[in-house]
């Protein structure tokens, strides 16, 4: 397949996160990991080695003969599950306001703040006001309480205007297009599975706007649909390898 996409190329540690990143719950033992990655020719011993380096590099834990995320890639998971299906409001209209109010903040602070608001999907008009239409149900980590104060709020001037000012959507829309063309071309399961790969951290920065701020025939909807549905063929291939008793429950 053509790299027309900035796609990541294969690796041992790329198909060891994302096969972990879509179990609930996130554990394997590693002579499975092992199976799964001989499905894209990667040898044992380099999935082993990459297993080993996960876990001095913190994306790992190995408990009870299993290899399991760490809390930091947890987080990571539910935002990927959100992604896959965010809880939406039906909207009025109103738009959340994040002014932050707190002051003399470490420059730790300040990226923890900006990493979070990105999280939560809102955009930053100026420094220090972050704002979205208010259609996401989603809680509010302790790192934003503590810096910001929320508002309700309508913009007196086209709120179209406003979303398209605040995110890239054509941009959003026109990489969109290009994945969905790309995951009509991806044949072997190696191309599937990193053009997956891609989709999904896509989907990690569709603003979710409501219907009513997007452009015309806006291809989230579609994007979604056809990643659960490419999703669901490579959970059952790994389930050919990767038997129900090779994936722990949590004690």
């Amino acid at each position: 397949m053509t790299n027309t996409l900035g796609l990541r190329p294969l690796t041992a540690r790329s198909v060891v996160l994302s096969t972990l990143l879509g179990l609930h719950p996130p554990r394997l033992r590693a002579r499975h990991l092992v199976r799964v990655g001989a499905l894209f020719g990667i040898a044992e011993g380099t999935v082993r080695v990459a297993l080993s380096r996960m876990v001095a590099a913190g994306d790992l834990v190995h408990v009870d003969g299993a290899y399991e995320l760490t809390e930091r890639l947890l987080r990571r998971q539910a935002r990927l599950d959100e992604a896959r299906s965010p809880r939406t409001l039906p909207w009025d209209g109103a738009w959340e306001i994040a002014l932050v109010t707190a002051e003399r903040r470490p420059a730790a602070d300040r990226a923890a703040l900006r990493q979070a608001m990105s999280a939560l999907r809102l955009a930053e008009l100026r420094e220090g006001t972050w704002l979205r239409p208010a259609n996401l149900a989603r809680p509010r980590p302790d790192v934003v309480l503590r810096q910001c104060t929320f508002l309700r709020g309508r913009p007196e001037r086209d709120p179209a205007g406003l979303a398209a000012a605040l995110w890239d959507l054509t941009g959003w829309a026109a990489d969109a297009t290009a994945l969905l063309a790309a995951l009509g071309r991806a044949e072997c399961l190696a191309d599937r599975f990193t053009v997956s790969a891609a989709v999904l951290g896509h989907l990690l920065r569709d603003p979710l706007l409501p219907d009513e701020l997007l452009p015309a025939d806006w291809p989230g909807p579609e994007l979604r649909a056809r990643y659960a549905r490419c999703e669901a063929q490579l959970e059952r291939l790994l389930t050919e390898y990767v038997p129900a008793g090779g994936r722990l429950a949590k004690s």
